[in-house]
């Protein structure tokens, strides 16, 4: 473990320089990292495709393009965007809108972040809502607050990095580094240790300047890391059993006693993002046959990206039983998936939990063959929406099923408070959830009263209308974390929020909005005939930022 004490100790010895870093040095590094990350993409988006069974020059390549390098990318410049501001002016905006709901809360518009995304991003937005109580005054006051302080002491985190999605360890390393002003030891996971030479080459001004290193290796190197005496902190992307695991000790008389006694084993902050089972809320009203075909291709993915190996993939379809489209939804969503070729089942484990999920279970709806190294899209309808002991609904499958469940309630608003209930009460995870509601119903004040409930008593970090909660991780302007609350003995889908641009603090939830029927086509649709080339287009957008590439951008989504 040498080579790890070293690491460990030459990013502790430029924990203080860089926690006291002028913000302008510390913009003019990510204005660094950026052309370094534009020099990577495309290795980076190859390899990725390469370690996941996917056609490099093939439309579904875009996945790599648009989940690595693309979201890194926009990371760097809004952060960028907001130390620059910093610099000048002492804060970042208070978003792009801030307004006080007839609740009095305090709700800011994070998305659109600027005229770049308002040219792109028609008909889409992203507020957060802060915590009850929080003042517009006071929502200034605390933003950015590591900014505020001139006796930043900074610290070293170790990141236990994911192993699912490519931009996940890189923006927590930005997150940790130029929100919360500490250095970082990123732990590659073993599925994808591929990335880190990318990333070293990629933050080679962050790896020159020893604000970080990047090691790989397996649970005893992150154990190691996690308890070294010069760590002040950990973050995770995992699973809550990985966390439990590091906080409370191996299962068993111990772990237990150290629970009940609120004594656990880590006495380090530590932060986590954990998975969920993912509802989708679908409001029922009476939808066109085009209307059902772009919402069952939505929900197809939902599921379909990355094989169904993200923490927020779509994996429990809420419905009413008294919707008379149902079935006829469950059927394009079928034909939808029959039409996205299987995917190779890169992430460890997933053919046991599939087999776990699916054992003895009636009327599974499959779509493809199982073979070696794939497994078939998989439908589990008409669950018992009030067995409690339900594993489906306390397992996140992390593969390409998705439940369904229906209850009984019809009247709309009936419906939503029942669906609210039944996933506050019966659903593992608080990271996200979709409701997808008809825009006609939502003129109905009645309906749009109960859905602006609805998404107030969702216990999520993001609720998103009418589109793939995905959405929120992708923005980078937005918040990304569970739902605030959880302790480390029922730490649910984790603690804290990351990415989150504006810098803002005391959040609650993000809520993400988009069209009913979207045009052009969203580049994450199973199918989209310009994928690849969007992808391309939009990390030399994100790169060299410039209205004059938008309407090629523009035009290349609409073939899609």
């Amino acid at each position: 473990m040498l080579a790890l004490d070293r690491a460990v100790s030459e990013v502790s010895a430029r924990a203080l320089d860089f926690a006291r870093l002028s913000v302008a040095k510390k913009a003019q590094l990510l204005r660094a990292l950026i052309a370094r990350t534009r020099a990577t993409a495309a290795a980076w988006a190859r390899a990725g495709c390469l370690n996941k069974g996917l056609d490099p020059d093939a439309a579904e390549a875009a996945e790599e393009w648009l989940t690595g390098p693309y979201l890194v990318l926009r990371n760097l410049r809004l952060y960028a965007d907001s130390l620059e501001s910093i610099a000048r002016h002492g804060k970042p905006p208070l978003g792009t809108g801030v307004r006080r709901r007839e609740d009095g809360r305090v709700e800011v518009q994070v998305f659109p972040a600027d005229s770049l995304d308002k040219a792109l991003f028609l008909g889409y937005r992203a507020d957060v809502v802060l915590e009850r109580g929080v003042t517009e005054e006071q929502a200034r006051a605390t933003q950015a607050s590591l900014y505020a302080s001139a006796e930043a002491k900074g610290g070293v985190t170790v990141i236990l990095g994911a192993g699912n999605v490519s931009s996940i360890p890189p923006t927590d390393v930005l997150f940790k580094l130029f929100a919360e002003g500490r250095v970082c030891i990123l732990k590659m996971n073993p599925v994808n240790e591929w990335l880190g030479p990318i990333l070293e080459e990629a933050f080679a001004p962050l790896v020159a300047a020893g604000y970080l290193r990047i090691c790989t290796g397996g649970g005893d190197v992150g154990r190691y890391l996690v308890e070294h005496a010069q760590v002040d902190d950990v973050h995770i992307t995992g699973s809550d059993k990985t966390h439990d695991l590091i906080v409370w000790g191996p299962p068993g008389a111990e772990r237990e006693r150290r629970r009940a006694a609120n004594d656990p084993l880590l006495r380090k902050s530590i932060s986590s993002e954990l998975g969920n089972v993912t509802p989708v809320i679908l409001v029922s009203s009476s939808w066109s046959a085009a209307e059902l075909d772009v919402q069952a291709r939505n929900v197809a993915a939902m599921v379909t990206n990355n094989a169904s190996f993200n923490c927020i993939a779509g994996k429990m379809l809420v419905t009413s039983r008294a919707w008379p489209q149902r079935e006829v939804f469950l059927q394009r969503l079928g034909e939808h998936l029959a039409k996205t070729p299987l995917r190779k089942a890169y992430y460890p484990g997933a053919a046991d939990r599939y087999d776990a999920l699916t054992a003895g279970r009636a009327g599974l709806r499959c779509f493809g063959e199982r073979s070696a190294d794939a497994l078939p899209w998989t439908v589990i309808p008409d669950l018992d929406a009030r067995a409690s002991s339900e594993t489906l609904f306390q397992t996140e499958p992390f593969c390409g099923i998705l439940s369904e469940v229906a209850l009984d309630a019809a009247d709309p608003m009936a419906y939503l408070a029942a669906a609210t209930r039944f996933c506050n009460e019966r659903l593992w995870g608080t990271l996200s959830a979709s409701v997808v509601i008809h825009p006609a119903l939502e003129r109905d004040r009645a309906v749009a009263k109960a859905l602006g409930q609805a998404v107030n008593d969702l216990r999520y970090g993001t609720v998103a209308i009418n589109h793939w909660a995905g959405m929120a991780f992708g923005l980078m302007s937005t918040p990304w974390g569970a739902y605030p609350g959880a302790t480390l003995a029922d730490v649910q889908s984790g603690r804290g929020f990351v990415h989150n641009s504006f810098f803002l603090e005391r959040i609650e939830k993000c809520v993400v909005r988009g069209p009913f029927k979207p045009f052009p086509t969203p580049p994450w649709f199973g199918g989209h005939k310009t994928a690849l080339e969007l992808g391309k287009k939009l990390v030399e957008l994100e790169a060299a930022p410039s209205l004059m590439k938008v309407p090629a951008i523009a035009m290349a989504a609409a073939r899609g």
